[in-house]
């Protein structure tokens, strides 16, 4: 028996690999392998050493590489992944070499030239979630490259990766030269702004010292929105674009052209033991001028209370004139026991990172916070969406037995508060994607609107059911509405999907086309948008490429079959479901 050591260190690991690697050498095996080989030689080994990265090992297609600094780790990544776009502008799509690329900072163990451990499993777990030409990092990357690198970062959400015990908060890397996952209007072309006071809320920072409070300080930020959103007369930007600035140094600026608004609110929280405290700061984005800074401190129990000041006198800044009686602050507390919300707030970054073990996490918090409290209508109406399209978008497969529990828990939402608008929202989508109950959804959702005008999501879900009841040119127009009123929103391959959709139904095959191709682009492990790509494709007469979206749906989906499909399928419009579904058989989707 030995007793050897274990030798340790701390590295910035990047892990690559080729995307489609296996079609490429289908098509041209020797070439493919000569290509490649030379791009190693000629592009890719220069490239990390210059960067002093050192190669651990070649798997194949990929790569795995070694930094003693996460800034020159990154610093490659994104070279290579510029350089790689150039190279490729004049490559026919079908031959391209595309790299996927994962970079974290890990302890690892040390075995001769190797290393292994949990740091170089998170790289490579990163990897397989970036998209073609893309690098995905995780926190600790992205908190030692802060400051230290120009580039920007979207948030991702928390991730529970394969065979890792703690969730990875993900963030994808912006690359300026490339198809981005968000897609940004270009700074220097500033959206107009609207005929109303227009402000965006920012991620407030973190200033409690613990990363597991994150969540508390996003969760106050979140209600500050909502709360801002139900005053009528105030254009308000939606929370998923606002948290695409988290993490970042921002020109206040850059982000008021970017997001096409007047006002930025920023600041930060401190929690300690029951006490809390808010600093918040009002910013004209076109001066940058600072109007209004103030600090607000109570007990925990207390929050609604002071994230009630924090509204109120952000409007009494914005808009001096207008009298008390004209601002609706919502005094609303989603429930009277904060332990139980603390958990609705826990589990919402869980559900919004689609993977299996997020749905189950998420799901575990929530039936505890109505274990606390069962008239928690806000966790009861997340619990029936997060269930719905978890099955919609194939992340878990749930039985109709399961999906007719989610149509009952919106209607008990309903029934909780039908006064909520986020209630309002989640459960109308549910009662019109699983109960098919499209008229009375679209009134919920009206109510929903009329609460709470500047809620993007629920003109994004009134879009949906808009689309299911057939009204498709108003879904286009309410499609449009969410995009302005979260233009550079994460979840964007949704509204992308949905406009796809709806002008497949139109007819309108070319238009269908170019959304699902954004869509795929900036999600491409999304189901809805390869199917109208294939079935938009068929009418088109572009059979090949009507078959390519039909192996690449099936490629992530592989359990996808038509006649489960139209189990689920929403649309009431049977002609054109007949067209459609005819449309993927001949794009060679299983029956």
């Amino acid at each position: 028996m030995t007793n050897q050591r274990v030798i340790r260190k701390l590295v910035a690991i990047l892990a690559a690999d080729v995307v489609g690697y296996s079609r490429l050498m289908g098509q041209d095996e020797e070439g493919t392998h000569a290509r490649f080989k030379a791009l190693q030689r000629e592009f890719i080994s220069p490239k990390i050493e210059e960067h002093h990265g050192r190669i651990v090992r070649l798997i194949g297609d990929g790569i795995l590489i070694e930094f003693a600094s996460v800034v020159d780790a990154l610093k490659c990544a994104i070279d290579v992944q510029r350089q790689m776009t150039d190279r490729n502008a004049h490559v026919p799509v079908d031959k391209r070499i595309e790299f996927r690329v994962g970079v974290n900072l890990g302890d690892v163990i040390i075995d001769g030239d190797d290393i292994f451990g949990d740091g170089v499993n998170i790289a490579a777990r990163l990897e397989a979630l970036a998209e073609p030409g893309g690098i995905c990092i995780s926190q600790t990357v992205l908190n030692h490259a802060h400051g230290k690198l120009d580039f920007e970062a979207a948030d991702a959400g928390e991730h529970a990766l394969k065979n890792i015990r703690q969730p990875v908060h993900v963030y994808r890397v912006v690359m300026d030269s490339a198809r981005r996952h968000v897609e940004r209007a270009p700074a220097q072309q500033a959206l107009t702004l609207p005929d109303q006071p227009s402000i965006a809320v920012l991620p407030f920072q973190n200033m409690s010292g613990d990363p597991e409070q994150e969540y508390f300080s996003d969760g106050i930020v979140e209600d500050i929105i909502t709360a801002l959103s139900r005053i009528k007369w105030l254009f308000v930007i939606a929370r998923n674009s606002s948290f695409t600035y988290k993490g970042r140094a921002v020109d206040v600026k850059q982000v008021g052209r970017e997001l096409g608004v007047r006002y930025l609110l920023e600041g930060s929280v401190r929690k300690a033991t029951n006490r809390i405290r808010i600093n918040a700061q009002l910013i004209d984005a076109t001066t940058g001028a600072h109007i209004w800074a103030d600090r607000y401190e109570g007990a925990l129990e207390d929050v609604f209370s002071l994230q009630d000041r924090v509204t109120t006198s952000v409007v009494a800044v914005i808009e001096p004139n207008l009298s008390r009686a004209e601002i609706e602050r919502a005094r609303r507390k989603p429930t009277e026991k904060l332990d139980a919300y603390d958990l609705y707030l826990r589990a919402l970054p869980e559900f919004l990172s689609f993977t299996p073990g997020g749905y189950t996490e998420g799901r575990r918090l929530l039936l505890k916070a109505l274990d606390i409290d069962p008239k928690f209508s806000l966790a009861m109406a997340l619990l029936s969406f997060s269930a719905a399209i978890a099955q919609a978008q194939g992340v878990v497969a749930l039985s109709q037995d399961d999906l007719q529990e989610s149509l009952k828990r919106a209607r008990a939402a309903l029934d909780a508060d039908p006064h909520h608008p986020l209630v309002l929202a989640y459960s109308a989508y549910i009662l019109s994607l699983v109960g098919h109950e499209h008229e009375r959804a679209l009134t919920l959702l009206e109510r929903s609107l009329t609460l709470n005008p500047n809620s993007a999501f629920a003109w994004r879900m009134s879009a949906w059911v808009h689309s299911f009841a057939g009204d498709y040119e108003k879904a286009i127009e309410r499609f449009e509405r969410a995009r302005r009123l979260s233009p550079v929103d994460p979840r964007d391959h949704n509204v992308c999907a949905g406009l796809s959709g709806a002008y497949f139904f139109l007819g309108r095959y070319a238009e269908s086309v170019s959304w699902a191709r954004k869509a795929i682009g900036q999600n491409p492990i999304y189901g809805p948008p390869h199917r109208f790509l294939a079935a938009s494709c068929v009418n088109l007469g572009l059979h090949d490429q009507a078959r390519e979206a039909a192996r690449r749906l099936l490629e992530f989906n592989p359990g996808f079959t038509l006649s489960r499909y139209r189990i689920d399928m929403p649309y009431e419009d049977q002609p054109q479901v007949e067209r459609f579904f005819e449309a993927l058989r001949k794009a060679g989707l299983p029956e």
